[in-house]
Protein backbone atom coordinates (compact mmCIF):
# COMPACT_ATOMS: atom_id res chain seq x y z
CA UNK A 1 0.00 0.00 0.00
CA UNK A 2 1.21 3.40 -0.61
CA UNK A 3 2.40 5.29 2.04
CA UNK A 4 0.48 8.53 2.94
CA UNK A 5 1.60 12.04 1.37
CA UNK A 6 3.44 13.94 4.66
CA UNK A 7 2.32 17.51 3.20
CA UNK A 8 -1.53 18.21 3.85
CA UNK A 9 -3.07 21.00 2.09
CA UNK A 10 -3.27 23.79 5.06
CA UNK A 11 -6.95 24.76 4.35
CA UNK A 12 -8.49 21.26 3.33
CA UNK A 13 -12.04 23.03 1.99
CA UNK A 14 -12.46 22.37 -1.81
CA UNK A 15 -16.04 22.85 -2.02
CA UNK A 16 -18.15 24.33 -4.46
CA UNK A 17 -19.95 26.42 -2.48
CA UNK A 18 -20.05 27.42 -0.63
CA UNK A 19 -16.24 27.85 -0.85
CA UNK A 20 -13.12 28.30 0.73
CA UNK A 21 -12.83 31.86 2.82
CA UNK A 22 -10.23 33.94 1.54
CA UNK A 23 -6.25 33.53 2.70
CA UNK A 24 -5.92 34.98 6.00
CA UNK A 25 -9.34 35.56 6.61
CA UNK A 26 -10.45 36.30 10.27
CA UNK A 27 -13.86 37.28 11.77
CA UNK A 28 -12.07 40.09 13.25
CA UNK A 29 -11.56 41.94 9.99
CA UNK A 30 -15.76 41.76 10.00
CA UNK A 31 -15.59 43.88 13.35
CA UNK A 32 -17.16 46.84 11.63
CA UNK A 33 -20.48 44.96 10.55
CA UNK A 34 -23.37 47.42 11.81
CA UNK A 35 -24.91 44.51 13.71
CA UNK A 36 -28.17 45.61 15.50
CA UNK A 37 -28.96 48.82 12.94
CA UNK A 38 -31.23 48.32 10.97
CA UNK A 39 -29.75 48.00 6.82
CA UNK A 40 -32.66 51.62 5.83
CA UNK A 41 -29.86 53.43 8.18
CA UNK A 42 -27.32 55.70 7.21
CA UNK A 43 -24.45 53.68 8.45
CA UNK A 44 -26.50 50.68 6.58
CA UNK A 45 -27.03 51.75 3.21
CA UNK A 46 -23.38 53.35 3.12
CA UNK A 47 -22.52 49.35 3.54
CA UNK A 48 -24.81 48.57 1.03
CA UNK A 49 -23.51 51.01 -1.54
CA UNK A 50 -19.92 49.96 -1.02
CA UNK A 51 -20.45 46.63 -1.67
CA UNK A 52 -22.26 47.55 -5.15
CA UNK A 53 -19.39 50.20 -5.53
CA UNK A 54 -16.52 47.53 -5.41
CA UNK A 55 -18.42 45.01 -7.16
CA UNK A 56 -18.34 47.41 -10.16
CA UNK A 57 -14.65 48.32 -9.64
CA UNK A 58 -13.77 44.82 -9.41
CA UNK A 59 -15.42 43.04 -12.18
CA UNK A 60 -15.17 46.46 -14.37
CA UNK A 61 -18.95 46.33 -14.99
CA UNK A 62 -20.07 49.20 -17.42
CA UNK A 63 -20.81 52.66 -15.50
CA UNK A 64 -24.55 52.38 -17.36
CA UNK A 65 -25.29 49.15 -16.11
CA UNK A 66 -27.00 48.69 -12.50
CA UNK A 67 -25.82 46.48 -9.81
CA UNK A 68 -28.34 45.43 -7.07
CA UNK A 69 -28.44 43.35 -4.48
CA UNK A 70 -31.25 40.73 -4.02
CA UNK A 71 -32.35 37.49 -2.08
CA UNK A 72 -32.23 33.74 -2.50
CA UNK A 73 -28.67 34.03 -3.78
CA UNK A 74 -27.75 33.21 -7.30
CA UNK A 75 -31.18 30.87 -7.48
CA UNK A 76 -33.14 34.05 -6.86
CA UNK A 77 -31.68 36.65 -8.65
CA UNK A 78 -31.91 34.16 -11.94
CA UNK A 79 -35.62 33.67 -10.86
CA UNK A 80 -36.20 37.39 -10.94
CA UNK A 81 -34.97 38.46 -14.47
CA UNK A 82 -36.52 35.31 -16.02
CA UNK A 83 -40.25 36.04 -14.03
CA UNK A 84 -39.55 39.93 -14.93
CA UNK A 85 -38.20 39.63 -18.24
CA UNK A 86 -39.08 36.55 -20.14
CA UNK A 87 -42.29 36.06 -22.33
CA UNK A 88 -42.23 39.38 -24.19
CA UNK A 89 -40.54 36.98 -27.03
CA UNK A 90 -39.35 33.32 -27.89
CA UNK A 91 -36.61 32.05 -25.66
CA UNK A 92 -33.64 29.93 -25.91
CA UNK A 93 -32.90 27.85 -23.18
CA UNK A 94 -29.03 26.21 -23.16
CA UNK A 95 -28.46 23.62 -20.59
CA UNK A 96 -25.52 21.37 -20.06
CA UNK A 97 -25.61 20.82 -16.40
CA UNK A 98 -27.85 20.57 -13.18
CA UNK A 99 -28.52 24.24 -12.68
CA UNK A 100 -29.17 25.38 -16.53
CA UNK A 101 -31.41 22.01 -16.31
CA UNK A 102 -33.41 24.05 -13.56
CA UNK A 103 -33.99 27.06 -15.01
CA UNK A 104 -34.99 24.77 -18.17
CA UNK A 105 -37.68 23.07 -15.76
CA UNK A 106 -38.99 27.24 -14.57
CA UNK A 107 -39.16 28.50 -17.76
CA UNK A 108 -40.99 25.28 -19.43
CA UNK A 109 -43.67 24.35 -16.31
CA UNK A 110 -44.00 27.32 -14.24
CA UNK A 111 -43.92 29.90 -16.68
CA UNK A 112 -44.99 27.56 -19.66
CA UNK A 113 -44.27 29.38 -22.34
CA UNK A 114 -44.98 28.17 -25.54
CA UNK A 115 -42.31 29.36 -27.41
CA UNK A 116 -39.52 27.91 -26.30
CA UNK A 117 -36.41 26.40 -27.53
CA UNK A 118 -34.29 24.12 -25.66
CA UNK A 119 -30.68 23.61 -26.84
CA UNK A 120 -29.07 20.67 -24.26
CA UNK A 121 -25.35 18.80 -24.04
CA UNK A 122 -24.37 16.20 -21.63
CA UNK A 123 -22.27 16.41 -18.91
CA UNK A 124 -18.45 17.06 -19.84
CA UNK A 125 -19.83 19.28 -22.95
CA UNK A 126 -21.23 22.55 -24.87
CA UNK A 127 -23.95 22.44 -27.47
CA UNK A 128 -23.86 23.58 -30.76
CA UNK A 129 -23.80 27.77 -29.77
CA UNK A 130 -23.49 28.91 -33.58
CA UNK A 131 -27.14 27.33 -33.47
CA UNK A 132 -28.79 29.93 -30.84
CA UNK A 133 -31.38 32.10 -32.15
CA UNK A 134 -30.49 35.74 -30.70
CA UNK A 135 -33.96 36.97 -32.14
CA UNK A 136 -34.89 35.11 -29.10
CA UNK A 137 -34.12 35.64 -25.31
CA UNK A 138 -31.43 33.74 -24.54
CA UNK A 139 -30.80 32.00 -20.85
CA UNK A 140 -27.73 30.14 -20.19
CA UNK A 141 -24.85 29.62 -17.50
CA UNK A 142 -20.90 30.95 -17.86
CA UNK A 143 -19.89 28.43 -15.99
CA UNK A 144 -21.68 24.86 -15.58
CA UNK A 145 -20.73 24.67 -11.36
CA UNK A 146 -21.72 20.82 -11.81
CA UNK A 147 -19.94 20.15 -14.88
CA UNK A 148 -16.58 21.75 -14.92
CA UNK A 149 -17.66 23.44 -18.34
CA UNK A 150 -17.69 27.17 -19.70
CA UNK A 151 -18.46 29.14 -22.40
CA UNK A 152 -15.06 29.83 -24.11
CA UNK A 153 -16.12 33.59 -24.59
CA UNK A 154 -18.72 35.84 -25.56
CA UNK A 155 -17.96 35.89 -29.25
CA UNK A 156 -20.60 33.70 -30.01
CA UNK A 157 -23.27 36.54 -28.97
CA UNK A 158 -23.68 38.81 -31.85
CA UNK A 159 -23.77 42.83 -31.02
CA UNK A 160 -26.61 43.29 -32.71
CA UNK A 161 -28.96 40.95 -31.15
CA UNK A 162 -32.87 41.21 -30.35
CA UNK A 163 -33.23 39.70 -27.89
CA UNK A 164 -31.66 39.69 -24.24
CA UNK A 165 -28.63 37.62 -22.94
CA UNK A 166 -29.97 36.44 -19.44
CA UNK A 167 -26.64 34.45 -17.79
CA UNK A 168 -26.17 32.94 -14.78
CA UNK A 169 -22.18 33.62 -13.91
CA UNK A 170 -22.40 32.19 -10.16
CA UNK A 171 -19.46 30.15 -10.43
CA UNK A 172 -17.84 32.22 -13.19
CA UNK A 173 -17.93 35.96 -12.07
CA UNK A 174 -14.46 37.34 -10.35
CA UNK A 175 -12.61 34.10 -11.54
CA UNK A 176 -13.78 34.21 -15.89
CA UNK A 177 -13.83 37.58 -17.78
CA UNK A 178 -16.68 38.03 -18.76
CA UNK A 179 -18.14 39.94 -21.65
CA UNK A 180 -20.07 42.95 -20.82
CA UNK A 181 -21.22 44.20 -23.67
CA UNK A 182 -22.83 40.80 -24.83
CA UNK A 183 -24.50 40.16 -21.54
CA UNK A 184 -27.95 42.00 -20.39
CA UNK A 185 -28.42 40.38 -17.14
CA UNK A 186 -25.72 38.80 -15.29
CA UNK A 187 -26.25 36.91 -11.97
CA UNK A 188 -24.05 35.23 -9.35
CA UNK A 189 -23.36 34.49 -5.40
CA UNK A 190 -20.63 35.78 -3.12
CA UNK A 191 -20.45 32.67 -1.78
CA UNK A 192 -18.27 30.84 -5.02
CA UNK A 193 -15.19 32.60 -6.12
CA UNK A 194 -14.65 34.82 -3.29
CA UNK A 195 -16.16 32.47 -1.11
CA UNK A 196 -18.82 34.98 0.62
CA UNK A 197 -21.46 33.77 2.43
CA UNK A 198 -24.80 32.30 1.30
CA UNK A 199 -28.12 34.10 0.66
CA UNK A 200 -27.41 36.77 -0.96
CA UNK A 201 -27.11 37.40 -5.10
CA UNK A 202 -26.45 40.17 -7.31
CA UNK A 203 -28.16 41.27 -10.23
CA UNK A 204 -27.01 43.31 -12.76
CA UNK A 205 -29.00 44.67 -15.74
CA UNK A 206 -28.13 46.59 -18.92
CA UNK A 207 -29.82 49.67 -20.60
CA UNK A 208 -31.74 47.07 -22.97
CA UNK A 209 -32.73 45.08 -19.89
CA UNK A 210 -34.14 47.86 -18.05
CA UNK A 211 -35.59 49.17 -21.19
CA UNK A 212 -37.32 45.61 -21.52
CA UNK A 213 -38.87 45.95 -17.67
CA UNK A 214 -40.09 49.69 -18.54
CA UNK A 215 -41.77 48.38 -21.19
CA UNK A 216 -43.39 44.72 -20.96
CA UNK A 217 -45.68 43.46 -18.63
CA UNK A 218 -45.60 39.64 -17.58
CA UNK A 219 -48.84 38.45 -18.17
CA UNK A 220 -48.32 36.22 -14.59
CA UNK A 221 -48.64 37.53 -10.86
CA UNK A 222 -45.27 38.59 -10.15
CA UNK A 223 -44.48 38.01 -6.07
CA UNK A 224 -43.33 41.03 -3.85
CA UNK A 225 -39.81 39.63 -3.83
CA UNK A 226 -39.34 39.24 -7.83
CA UNK A 227 -40.68 43.12 -8.79
CA UNK A 228 -38.42 45.35 -10.51
CA UNK A 229 -40.93 47.90 -11.64
CA UNK A 230 -43.44 49.99 -9.91
CA UNK A 231 -46.18 51.70 -12.16
CA UNK A 232 -43.89 50.56 -14.98
CA UNK A 233 -40.90 52.34 -13.52
CA UNK A 234 -37.68 50.61 -12.66
CA UNK A 235 -37.45 50.57 -8.90
CA UNK A 236 -34.10 52.30 -9.21
CA UNK A 237 -33.35 52.70 -5.18
CA UNK A 238 -32.82 48.12 -5.65
CA UNK A 239 -29.53 49.22 -7.69
CA UNK A 240 -28.44 51.95 -4.98
CA UNK A 241 -28.89 50.09 -1.72
CA UNK A 242 -32.08 49.76 -0.97
CA UNK A 243 -32.64 46.24 -0.87
CA UNK A 244 -36.00 44.44 -1.59
CA UNK A 245 -35.83 42.40 1.96
CA UNK A 246 -33.62 42.97 4.90
CA UNK A 247 -29.74 41.85 4.09
CA UNK A 248 -27.52 40.38 6.80
CA UNK A 249 -25.34 43.19 7.61
CA UNK A 250 -22.66 40.76 8.77
CA UNK A 251 -22.89 38.65 5.49
CA UNK A 252 -22.29 42.22 3.38
CA UNK A 253 -19.55 42.99 5.97
CA UNK A 254 -17.92 39.52 5.19
CA UNK A 255 -18.36 40.42 1.12
CA UNK A 256 -16.82 43.97 1.11
CA UNK A 257 -13.55 42.24 3.03
CA UNK A 258 -13.21 39.70 0.20
CA UNK A 259 -14.12 42.85 -2.81
CA UNK A 260 -11.00 44.41 -0.44
CA UNK A 261 -8.62 41.47 -0.47
CA UNK A 262 -9.13 41.46 -4.69
CA UNK A 263 -8.25 45.03 -4.81
CA UNK A 264 -5.38 43.81 -2.76
CA UNK A 265 -4.41 41.35 -5.44
CA UNK A 266 -4.70 43.70 -8.70
CA UNK A 267 -8.38 43.27 -8.65
CA UNK A 268 -10.04 41.13 -11.82
CA UNK A 269 -6.71 40.59 -13.00
CA UNK A 270 -5.76 38.99 -9.96
CA UNK A 271 -8.38 36.54 -9.46
CA UNK A 272 -8.02 35.25 -12.38
CA UNK A 273 -4.28 34.58 -12.19
CA UNK A 274 -4.89 32.64 -9.12
CA UNK A 275 -7.77 30.31 -10.22
CA UNK A 276 -5.69 29.68 -13.76
CA UNK A 277 -2.95 29.14 -11.42
CA UNK A 278 -4.82 26.29 -9.90
CA UNK A 279 -6.15 25.09 -12.98
CA UNK A 280 -2.57 24.60 -14.40
CA UNK A 281 -1.78 22.64 -10.99
CA UNK A 282 -4.95 20.27 -11.62
CA UNK A 283 -4.35 19.64 -15.86
CA UNK A 284 -0.79 18.81 -15.22
CA UNK A 285 -1.09 16.59 -12.79
CA UNK A 286 -3.81 14.76 -14.73
CA UNK A 287 -1.88 15.00 -17.98
CA UNK A 288 0.38 12.18 -16.45
CA UNK A 289 -2.25 10.83 -13.93
CA UNK A 290 -3.33 7.66 -16.01
CA UNK A 291 -6.30 6.71 -13.83
CA UNK A 292 -8.63 10.23 -13.52
CA UNK A 293 -9.38 12.75 -16.99
CA UNK A 294 -11.27 16.05 -16.49
CA UNK A 295 -15.23 15.43 -17.36
CA UNK A 296 -14.95 18.51 -19.88
CA UNK A 297 -12.67 17.13 -22.69
CA UNK A 298 -12.26 20.00 -24.75
CA UNK A 299 -9.20 22.48 -22.95
CA UNK A 300 -11.15 25.45 -24.58
CA UNK A 301 -14.34 24.91 -22.37
CA UNK A 302 -12.64 23.65 -18.92
CA UNK A 303 -13.69 25.50 -16.07
CA UNK A 304 -10.83 27.09 -14.04
CA UNK A 305 -12.91 27.26 -10.57
CA UNK A 306 -15.16 23.75 -10.50
CA UNK A 307 -13.24 21.42 -11.40
CA UNK A 308 -14.48 18.29 -12.59
CA UNK A 309 -13.01 14.89 -13.12
CA UNK A 310 -13.86 11.10 -13.66
CA UNK A 311 -12.41 7.97 -13.29
CA UNK A 312 -11.15 6.19 -16.45
CA UNK A 313 -8.87 3.70 -14.83
CA UNK A 314 -10.27 0.38 -17.12
CA UNK A 315 -10.28 -1.84 -13.93
CA UNK A 316 -13.04 0.96 -12.55
CA UNK A 317 -14.84 1.59 -15.75
CA UNK A 318 -15.18 -2.61 -15.88
CA UNK A 319 -16.98 -2.43 -13.61
CA UNK A 320 -21.31 -1.53 -13.57
CA UNK A 321 -22.31 2.27 -13.44
CA UNK A 322 -23.70 1.19 -9.50
CA UNK A 323 -20.19 -0.23 -8.77
CA UNK A 324 -18.45 2.68 -10.55
CA UNK A 325 -20.16 4.96 -8.36
CA UNK A 326 -19.73 2.97 -4.82
CA UNK A 327 -15.70 3.35 -5.95
CA UNK A 328 -15.92 6.77 -6.71
CA UNK A 329 -17.60 7.56 -3.24
CA UNK A 330 -14.80 5.90 -1.16
CA UNK A 331 -12.29 8.70 -2.31
CA UNK A 332 -14.14 11.60 -0.68
CA UNK A 333 -15.02 9.81 1.93
CA UNK A 334 -10.92 8.66 2.58
CA UNK A 335 -9.97 12.18 2.15
CA UNK A 336 -12.30 13.38 4.14
CA UNK A 337 -11.65 11.12 7.48
CA UNK A 338 -8.02 12.31 6.62
CA UNK A 339 -9.15 15.89 7.21
CA UNK A 340 -7.40 16.73 3.81
CA UNK A 341 -10.10 17.49 1.96
CA UNK A 342 -13.93 17.83 1.90
CA UNK A 343 -16.85 17.76 0.07
CA UNK A 344 -15.19 16.94 -3.26
CA UNK A 345 -17.37 14.33 -4.45
CA UNK A 346 -19.31 15.30 -7.84
CA UNK A 347 -22.71 16.83 -7.80
CA UNK A 348 -25.85 14.35 -7.34
CA UNK A 349 -26.61 14.44 -10.76
CA UNK A 350 -23.81 14.13 -12.56
CA UNK A 351 -21.89 11.48 -13.36
CA UNK A 352 -19.57 9.46 -10.95
CA UNK A 353 -17.07 11.79 -10.03
CA UNK A 354 -14.91 14.63 -7.99
CA UNK A 355 -15.51 18.34 -8.58
CA UNK A 356 -12.80 20.35 -6.97
CA UNK A 357 -12.95 23.90 -6.39
CA UNK A 358 -10.07 25.53 -7.57
CA UNK A 359 -11.25 29.41 -7.56
CA UNK A 360 -9.40 32.19 -6.42
CA UNK A 361 -9.64 32.05 -2.81
CA UNK A 362 -7.78 28.46 -2.98
CA UNK A 363 -4.00 28.11 -2.56
CA UNK A 364 -2.35 26.87 -5.21
CA UNK A 365 -0.18 24.96 -2.79
CA UNK A 366 -3.16 23.39 -1.40
CA UNK A 367 -4.32 22.17 -4.95
CA UNK A 368 -0.65 20.58 -5.29
CA UNK A 369 -0.80 18.80 -2.00
CA UNK A 370 -3.71 17.42 -2.66
CA UNK A 371 -2.82 15.98 -6.12
CA UNK A 372 -0.62 13.29 -3.85
CA UNK A 373 -3.36 12.18 -1.36
CA UNK A 374 -5.94 12.13 -4.56
CA UNK A 375 -3.58 9.25 -6.05
CA UNK A 376 -3.16 7.57 -2.06
CA UNK A 377 -6.85 7.46 -2.06
CA UNK A 378 -7.21 5.96 -5.44
CA UNK A 379 -4.31 3.51 -4.86
CA UNK A 380 -6.18 2.56 -1.28
CA UNK A 381 -9.30 2.04 -2.75
CA UNK A 382 -8.29 0.19 -5.39
CA UNK A 383 -6.07 -2.10 -3.56
CA UNK A 384 -9.75 -2.78 -1.79
CA UNK A 385 -11.06 -3.34 -4.85
CA UNK A 386 -8.94 -6.29 -5.43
Amino acid sequence: MTNAPTVRPANPNFSSGPCAKRPGYNLHNLADAPLGRSHRAKVGKVKLKLAIDLTREVLGVPADYLIGIVPASDTGAVEMAMWSLLGARGVDMLSWESFGDGWVTDVVKQLKLKDTRVIKSGYGEIPDLSSVNFDNDVVFTWNGTTSGVKVPNGDWIPADRQGLTICDATSAAFAQRLDWAKLDVVTFSWQKVLGGEAAHGMLIISPRAVARLESYQPAWPMPKIFRLTNGGKLIKGIFEGDTINTPSMLCVEDYIDALQWSKSLGGLDGLIKRADANLKVMADWVAKTAWVDFLAANEAIRSNTSVCLKIVDPAITALSVEQQAAFVKQLPALLDKEKVAYDIDGYRDAPPGLRIWCGATVETSDVEALTHWLDWAFAKAKAELA
